[in-house]
Parts: structure tokens; sequence; C-alpha cells
């Protein structure tokens, strides 16, 4: 079963399953070691506050993570926010959230490589600040860049379970020692004077800045094709997750609280130690032999956790890159592979020349505050997506995650987590807007910036707005800008013969022969409709003799089609009031290229599926076919049966072509 969220990208080369471990050090990566630099920010303006904004930011987190552990379970696929908003909206809503993420990815990059400085200046004192700390911001940019480019092997990202591991040990440690050493109750209380000290502006800036201990929910999204993890374990990451972020952010925030406090109106945490706060804690311990020990124990983990953050970040740039670019959401030539490490070297590229740019003002407030609010532009949209998606989809067989504690509104059963979770994003975006200049002009420019270059790159191609377009990677691979688009290809299947036929004209449109490599590009969406009487609800129960027979169906099709290079077959259960309708809904819904079809009109089979009943030439077609071919949004494509099956082939294309003349259909 399916984990989080969607499919590895070439970068992440592992060639054979990691754990759930693994998966909880990506997230840890980008979500528990924020807190050695979002601590110094968020401490600058709420003050005593401090932990307060950090347990909200741990609840907030809760709420979002179900919402991408459900959406993640029902549609996986490259880009988290992007890829539940192409399912439940359309491509220009897809692409704002996977635009958006680009950039939180890229500021984290810069946030990243400007801190890890500040903590190793515990050893050198130069990196700290001045030309030192730039210089060494753009070297750690400049190893991740590297790293990325050659790729993730899943040996070296079980390292980085260690390294996760040590760090959380590490921040264990600053918590039991801060809280025997320095923690007074009083320094807690006596700062806070709601409105002066935090200014009500300064804590509407901090409660969204929270939002940087939910970074790891999309930086996870890209490992669910090498992460297979059972339902049960899926909620225990969720509780783990939850879990360190709230003892890590409350309990070090508490302790720098403790060990410097508010003097004169001055949080002392967030200015004198904004770039590096936790190693400002620990200079702070006494004894003193305590601190001058614990001050390189933290500045080396710091530095660590930071470089891994980079690291995580950069992937998921390229990961969300390559997936805007094989959906044409920007120039293909952007999301060309490497020949030799088959990774998205010009995304790679890019963002690590943009993430050099964010450094070299060596702003982190104005950082931060840009960062949350794209975080929350994509976190807004897959709050969205999961609520509309509980109406367009209500019944779904094979998720692996729901989300609990749901209301009905109109017929569907919308999660109230979900609902709590889209309020706090809008009023979390409305405060940043509001309250921070930068994310008011940098992150609402970069929005309409990438919606005017998606305009203009979609209409210079001639293709939809809200349509998907896609292409192999293959074409990236051979840096071929006019390959054919058969990106993704709907195949209703029906249990029979014909099956393997219609599987194999689809894979061979999307791909070549399968020859051991291990890249996926095109993808097959494998759909089994259940036609639902109109007297029964479209969630009635289904018995398990036809479950059955879809399930073992959508295996063969899987198993056929994956024997071709660069297809990936993914598979569904779909309730329909009439098979031609459920096909078309399902075409459109999903944005696909191409449907491939059987042409032989077949009566009842196993599982209550139907296309129509046999009959002379004339009809040989079928009342589905019919429908399909002329209402589907995109090219149809009729699989022939056996010559003399039905009339020989000649009278199939004959038929066919009768069919489709005067629409934008192929068969």
């Amino acid at each position: 079963m399916r984990a989080l969220l969607p499919v590895a990208a070439p970068t992440l080369n592992t060639g054979s399953q990691v754990g759930i471990r693994a998966l909880f050090a990506v997230i840890y990566a980008t979500s528990v070691s924020a807190i050695y630099f979002a601590l110094g920010v968020v401490a600058h303006h709420a003050a005593g506050l401090t932990p307060v904004v950090f347990v909200v930011a741990g609840v907030f987190f809760l709420l979002t993570s179900m919402t991408y552990a459900e959406a993640a379970s029902l549609h996986p696929g490259r880009g988290g926010a992007s890829v539940f908003a192409r399912h439940a909206f359309n491509e220009l809503v897809s692409f704002i959230a996977g635009w958006a993420i680009v950039l939180d990815y890229t500021i984290l990059i810069a946030v990243a490589a400007l801190t890890a400085p500040a903590y190793l200046s515990v050893f050198w004192h130069p990196l700290g600040h001045g030309l030192g700390q730039l210089l060494a911001a753009l070297v750690v940019i400049g190893l991740v860049t590297v790293d990325a480019i050659r790729g993730v092997s899943a040996r070296r990202l079980r390292r980085r379970v260690l390294v996760a591991g040590a760090d959380l040990a590490v921040q264990a440690l600053v918590i039991v020692l801060g809280g025997i050493l320095l923690l007074h109750p009083a320094n807690l209380t006596h700062s806070i004077h709601l409105g002066s000290m935090p200014s009500w502006k300064g804590l509407g800036f901090a409660l969204p800045v929270g939002v940087v201990a939910c970074a790891g929910l999309e930086s996870a999204s890209g490992l669910a094709a090498e992460v297979r993890v059972t339902p049960a374990q899926l909620r225990q990451l969720l509780s783990w997750s939850t879990a360190a972020i709230v003892l890590v952010y409350v309990g070090i925030s508490i302790v720098g609280i403790g060990a410097l406090p508010v003097h004169d109106g001055v949080p002392q945490l967030g200015a004198r130690h904004l770039n590096a706060p936790v190693l400002g804690i620990v200079e702070a311990f006494r004894p003193r032999g305590v601190s001058d020990v614990l001050k390189y124990v933290v500045g080396l983990a710091g530095a660590a956790a930071l470089v891994l953050t980079a690291a995580a970040a950069m992937l998921g740039v390229s990961r969300v890159g390559y997936g805007l670019a094989t959906n044409r959401q920007i120039p293909s030539f952007a999301g060309r592979l490497s020949p030799r490490f088959g990774s998205p070297w010009i995304v790679v590229g890019l963002a690590a020349l943009g993430a050099a740019a964010l450094v070299i003002p060596r702003d982190l407030g104005l950082l931060v505050g840009i960062y949350a609010f794209g975080a929350l532009v994509a976190f807004t949209i897959a709050h969205l997506s999961v609520l509309r998606m509980r109406f367009r989809e209500p019944v779904r067989d094979g998720r692996a995650y729901l989300i609990p504690w749901s209301v009905t509104v109109r017929g569907a059963s919308l999660p109230v987590p979900a609902l709590i979770g889209l309020v706090a994003s809008v009023a979390g975006w409305a405060a940043l807007v509001v309250f921070h200049q930068g994310a008011r002009y940098v992150g609402v420019g970069w929005l309409l910036l990438g919606v005017v270059l998606y305009v203009v790159y979609r209409k210079s191609q001639g293709k939809s707005l809200l349509r998907r377009v896609t292409i192999t990677e293959q074409a990236l691979r051979r840096h071929e800008e006019d390959a054919t688009e058969f990106g993704a290809i709907l195949c209703p299947i029906f249990g029979t013969p014909l099956d393997d036929d219609i599987i194999q004209t689809a894979a061979r449109l999307a791909g070549d022969t399968h020859d051991d490599l291990t890249e996926e590009g095109a993808v097959i969406e494998a759909i089994w409709i259940f036609e639902i009487p109109m007297a029964l609800p479209l969630d009635a129960p289904l018995p398990e003799a036809p479950v059955a027979a879809a399930r073992k169906a959508l295996a063969r099709a899987r198993e056929v089609g994956e024997e071709y290079q660069n297809v990936r077959v993914a598979t569904a259960v779909v309730r329909a009031r009439r098979q031609g309708q459920g096909i078309v809904s399902e075409a459109r819904r999903r944005g696909v290229e191409a449907i491939v079809l059987g042409a032989d009109d077949l009566s009842r089979v196993k599982g209550g599926a139907r296309l129509g009943a046999r009959g002379p030439l004339d009809n040989s077609i079928g009342e589905v076919t019919r429908y399909v071919v002329s209402k589907a949004p995109c090219r149809v494509i009729l699989t022939a049966p056996p010559v003399g099956a039905m009339g020989g082939r000649e009278a199939f294309v004959e038929v066919a072509a009768e069919l489709s003349r005067g629409e934008d259909q192929t068969a």
C-alpha cells in the first residue's frame, strides 16, 4: 500500500524500498531541524509567547499532515499539493500550488545555507558574519546542488536517518539540561504584556511563521514509490512527527526564554542570536564547563542538520520542477535530465542560482516571512483539494488513510480537521499579507509572475490552460521538445482477454519495450468501472466477488503495462451510473491526453461491467463506445478486435471513422 505522497523522480535512485524511518528522517530534516533558524525569528516577534506559537504550530502540523496523508493515498504522484489540485481542480490551480512550493524550497535552501555557517562559527568566528558567512553559504549551496544532481540512493537516505536520530538526541539533551540548569518559570510570564510585548503585529507575524514546522510534508511527498507502509504505520508516522515537533519546538523555546529572557522590551533570543538561536541558548548554560562542551556539540549538530535541510529542499525542488516540466506547466527544457545521473539538472541549477541570490542580503526575517507565505498557499490548496475530492470522489476503494471526524454537507462527508486546517491556513496567509511587507510584495509578485509565465507559455504552445498536457521522461532524456504527448492515457478495462491488447496499445504509445531501466515516466490510468443502478446510492457496498475480479484485472493491467520502458500504471476502481459517462468523467477529471478503448462490443462481463450488447455490423461499436467517442474531451483510440470477429478490421475502421467524423477524436 502506498504511503504519504507521490512517486519518486529520477533523482532518487533507490533500487529498493526504504522504510518508514527514512520517511521520518525526511520530515525531520525540513521540519524539526528548522528550529535552528525559526526559533530566533519567532522569538524576535512573539517574545514570551514563543512556546505558545509553537504549540499552535504543532496542532496545525497534525491537521495538515492528515490532509496530505488522505490526498496522497488517493492520488500518489510528484508534487504534493500540486498533484492534489490537479485531481481536485485543474492544471492552473495545480501550477499555482507547484509554483508556491518551488519558491518555498528555494528559500529553504537559502535560509539553511545562511544559518549553517552561524553554527560553525563556534569553531571559527568569521563564519558567523560578513563575507565569511556569505562565502560559506555559497559553498553549502554548491554542495547540495552537486548532491541533488548526483541523485540520492536508498543507502544514502538511510544514513540520513542516523544523522536525524543523532540530532534529535542533541536537541533532547538541550531541553533536559536547560530544564535542570536554567528554567525559571517567572521568566516565561513576567515579560508577557499582550498588545505591547508582544505586539499584535508581532504576534500576527509570528503565528503564521510557525508553519515552518510543516515543511517536511512537501519534502516527504516525493517518496511514495520508495516507501510502502500500512495504514497503521501511516498513523504511527503522523504521531511520531507531531510528537517530535511539539517536543523540540516547545521544549527548546521554553528553555530559550528561560535562558535569554526579555529585557527592557527586547527579546534577547531574537535580537542577539537571530541566526543561531540554539547556540545562543547553550552558551548561556551554567556552570561554564557545561556550556563550553555543549556549544561545540550543538554547533556541529546544528550545521549538519541545516545542510541536511538544504539537501532535502534541493531534492524537493528538483522533483516538483521535474513534475511541472513533464506536465508542460513550465517549458520542458527546464526538466531535461542529465544523461549520466538522470536528474533534472537545469531545474536544480536554477534553484541553486535563486538560493545564491537570496543569501546575499542576509536578511533572515525577510526570507522566513516569504517562506511562510508560499507554504500557506500550498497548504490552503491542499486542504481545499481534499474537501473538493470528498464531493467528487466520495468513495474510492483502496484508500490507505481517511481523515477522521467528518460531518455531512450536501451528501458529502467533509473532514473537520481539513476544514479547521483550511481556516487556519487562510487566516495565516491573510496575517502575513497584512503584517509582513516582504510577503505582501515578494510573495504576491512571485505568484503573479508565475501565472503570467504559465499563461504565456501554454498559449504559445497552443495548449489549454486548464487541461493536463504531459510528455514522457524519455522525451526529456532525448531533449525533444516536440515529442508525442501521450504522458497520461486512460484505459477502461473489464476483465476480458481484450484488456491486454488495450494496455499494450496504450503502453506502445507511451513508451518503448522495457530494458531494465528503472526510471518512470508516462502514466497509464487503468480503471475498472462499476455501474451502480439508480435505485442504489453511489457509495453502496459492493459484493466481494466483483471487487475481487476488479482487483485481479487491475493487477494484470499493471503487470502488462509496466513491461514497457518509462511506463507506470496507476489503477483505480470507479463508480458511475453509466459506463460511458464514467469513462468521460474520469478522462476529464484526470486530464488525460487519450483514451484507449476496446472496440469489441462486449456483453456483460464478470464483476457487473457492461459495454453494450452484440449486434450487426452497423451497431458493432456499441452504445458506450459511441458515447465516449462523441463526448470525450481528448483523443479516443479504439483497439481493433481480431480479424473476422466483427466483420474484419476494415469494417471496424470504417465504422470508427464515421463515429469520429466532425469530432476532435482519433480512431
